[in-house]
């Protein structure tokens, strides 16, 4: 999987993780919805990809 990511993509996860631990050291309660949102944008990013893959004949 980290092959397909690529530099910019492995980096842009590395700041993400950190970006969220600062936030998680500050307030952990803000943190825990900060990675609520991180994740249902992430499902919802997934099932167009996967809709849109699916409508060209790839999935």
């Amino acid at each position: 999987m980290l092959d397909k990511l690529g530099t910019a993509g492995i980096a842009g996860a590395a700041l993400l993780v950190a970006g969220l631990a600062l936030v998680a050291w500050a307030a952990p309660v803000v943190a825990a919805g900060l990675a609520l949102v991180l994740v249902g944008t992430g499902l919802v990013v997934k099932g167009l990809a996967t809709g849109l893959m699916r409508q060209f004949g790839f999935a």
